[in-house]
């Protein structure tokens, strides 16, 4: 299984109803292989913390590829373009228990 870890920092005085319904988009996204897909705004309980987050599992590479690759998540990431000040990514294998 591979997961994705994103972190979005958004520039000041970001759209905060345009950011939540590209979330919404996301949350939507069902591409195949997908095995667990979470977005979320942060709690803000820390200071300095990023703005939201992605946290994906995918069934394997090919699967995560498809998502990576897909018109829709892309279409997503360029309405988010515009609002991201820095982004974080990884992506790593979590072994079968």
């Amino acid at each position: 299984m591979i997961r994705n870890v994103v972190l979005a920092k958004l520039t000041a005085g970001y759209d905060a109803a345009e950011v939540e319904a590209i979330q919404d988009g996301l949350r939507a996204l069902n591409t195949p292989g997908t095995v667990r897909y979470t977005v979320g705004t942060d709690a803000a309980l820390r200071e300095g913390n990023w703005d939201f987050a992605i946290v994906a599992d995918f069934a394997d590479v090919a699967a995560y590829r498809r998502y990576d690759e897909d018109a829709a998540h892309n279409a997503l990431r360029a309405r988010l373009a515009p609002f991201v000040e820095q982004i974080a990514r990884a992506q790593f294998e979590i072994p079968a228990s």
